[in-house]
């Protein structure tokens, strides 16, 4: 008797043991397909398409693709500024361009000296060990921003264009 119950209670368990996977594998794939129907509806636009909402907002997809806002650009004279002399860099060379708005693009370009007064000034107080490093760009590059839009005003310089930063 004891061996019956023995056998009843090992295919029991082999029983249990089986029917514990079965949800798991249809789970897998269900969840695989839905990744990948997802992946399709997204691809395809049927799910956040972001020409619906330009066309919902009046501009067809052609248009919202053309609309650029009108820009001017101010070039400024190249920088050279001399490093300290501990380092073995020596030089650097700094070039830029303002992005302005066209109506203010005289304003800007009367008050240059002040704005290349202020670049030198802040590139020479920057330490080298922050020129030297390769993600400390765009940091300079929005303190630099936010001193030229203090000397010109917010709403006249929209962003600094780096055409050249190079330590020799």
């Amino acid at each position: 008797m004891s061996d019956a119950n023995v056998s009843l209670d090992a295919t029991s368990e082999s029983a249990s043991k089986k029917s514990g996977k079965l949800p798991m594998i249809i789970g897998l794939v269900l969840a695989i397909a839905g990744g990948v129907g997802g992946f399709l509806a997204v691809d395809n636009g049927f799910i956040l398409n972001s020409e619906q909402q330009v066309v919902a907002d009046g501009y067809s997809s052609d248009q919202a693709r053309t609309v650029l806002p009108e820009v001017a650009f101010v070039v400024l004279e190249p920088l050279v500024i001399s490093l300290p002399h501990p380092t073995r860099r020596q030089h650097l060379r700094f070039s830029a361009q303002l992005e302005v708005v066209p109506d203010y693009q005289a304003q800007v370009e009367a008050i240059k000296p002040r704005i290349v007064d202020v670049l030198n000034g802040y590139l020479r107080a920057v330490d080298v060990a922050d020129l030297e490093d390769l993600s400390a760009l765009t940091r300079l590059r929005a303190q630099m921003l936010r001193r030229i839009q203090v000397v010109t005003g917010p709403e006249q310089v929209r962003d600094l264009l780096i055409m050249e930063f190079i330590l020799n």
